[in-house]
């Protein structure tokens, strides 16, 4: 009785249909040159264009990474920038005897913005536009003197710039609301 309970496999295999395939590449007829050549043309042509996107992508990689590559070094030039841009404004103020080196600041901030600019970093101009998320950081809402200025770009507080088209360091802004 207990020998009955644990056999659990159907005591009937006739009810089951067994098959045995063979693979489609195990035919009876030997392949023709001609099958033989189309197939290895079809792996040439595949390898190759393979091969060409492999080429492609990389080509596309490194133009990328060459575009970028000192991404990190613009990026610590940009805040010396920014502190040529604050002392210029606070020297505009200044008397006479300053403004002889108020010149010579004006000299070398224009040089480093020509150096800057030749290796594609370009200022954006955030200033009565409107707030694009892209490009822009909100820093806080202000009320908007008038309506035309809701959603638009009041201030801003730290200049953004492009790299190559690309953002290198987002504008903070004030926003209308």
């Amino acid at each position: 009785m207990i020998d009955e309970t644990l056999n659990t496999e159907p005591e009937n295999n006739a009810e089951e249909p067994q098959t045995t395939e063979t693979p489609a590449t195990e035919t009876s007829e030997p392949q023709t040159p001609e099958q033989l050549l189309a197939e290895e043309k079809d792996k040439y042509l595949r390898l190759y264009s393979e091969f060409d996107n492999y080429r492609r992508r990389t080509t596309k990689e490194r133009f990328e990474l060459l575009q970028t590559a000192g991404r990190d070094v613009i990026l610590s030039m940009l805040e010396i920038v920014d502190d040529f841009e604050r002392a210029l404004k606070i020297l505009e103020n200044a008397d006479s005897s300053v403004k002889s080196g108020l010149e010579g600041f004006e000299l070398i901030y224009k040089k480093l913005i020509s150096q800057l600019e030749g290796r594609g970093v370009k200022p954006m101009d955030c200033k009565g536009k409107p707030f694009d998320v892209e490009f822009h950081e909100a820093i806080t809402r202000f009320p908007a003197p008038t309506e035309a200025d809701k959603g638009m770009v009041i201030d801003e507080v730290e200049k953004g710039y492009l790299l190559n088209g690309h953002v290198l360091r987002f504008a903070k802004v004030v926003v209308g609301e």
